[in-house]
């Protein structure tokens, strides 16, 4: 059976347990991280020497890296339906994978930490309000790619749509001014129709 490791409030877990919802996966996943324990344990550096979350073991294969994960599950257990067989359509999803490790989580760590993670009294104001600026500019190019499309790479969700949709729901959940993206919030609301998507990644802020 797949074995998860990580905590459910971690943005990276819950892109590899909502590619695990919308695969159908039998699982099992096993709180870490934070109040659930130190992922510094060495039974746990011994598959991981990150000491980062998520982990996981697929029948003796061990992985770690969140975008990593998604893409080996999609593509073992989805081909053709979330990891894309064409292989350009596949490079296109990796290209969205990437972008969101480049450029959107970089843009929205000083707003979620900020906001979420920091006593009022310690927040550095002046910073998220210009991470929040940037970042809504940012999002104003994905709302661009997503005209005449429902998902990410078209009429279909793929692995493409799961690590952007993580982090847009966290810029909807968060008190902050939000431009107007009118494709980009149709998505975001075809994302929240999903089982999958409510279940692991619509959950409170902490």
């Amino acid at each position: 059976m797949l074995k998860i490791w990580g905590r459910p409030n971690s943005i990276n877990v819950q892109k590899v347990m909502w590619c695990v919802g919308e695969l159908g996966l039998e699982h099992e996943r096993i709180d870490l991280g934070r109040e659930f324990g130190s992922t510094r344990q060495d039974w746990y550096l011994a598959m991981n020497p990150n000491g980062l979350i998520p982990t996981i073991d697929d029948d003796g294969f061990v992985l770690w890296e969140s975008n990593a994960i998604v893409r080996y599950l999609a593509e073992k257990y989805g081909l053709g339906g979330l990891c894309p067989k064409p292989f350009e359509e596949r490079a296109d999803a990796d290209r969205w994978m990437e972008w969101h490790v480049t450029t959107i989580q970089p843009q929205m760590h000083p707003i979620f930490w900020g906001l979420v993670r920091t006593p009022p009294e310690r927040r550095n104001t002046a910073a998220i309000e210009a991470a929040t600026e940037q970042l809504g500019q940012t999002f104003a190019l994905l709302d661009w790619h997503l005209e005449g499309r429902s998902f990410m790479l078209g009429e279909s969700l793929t692995m493409a749509d799961i690590p952007l949709g993580a982090s847009v729901y966290r810029w909807n959940a968060l008190t902050v001014k939000r431009p107007r993206h009118a494709n980009l919030r149709a998505w975001y609301e075809r994302l929240c129709e999903r089982e999958a998507f409510r279940r692991h990644v619509m959950i409170p802020l902490s």
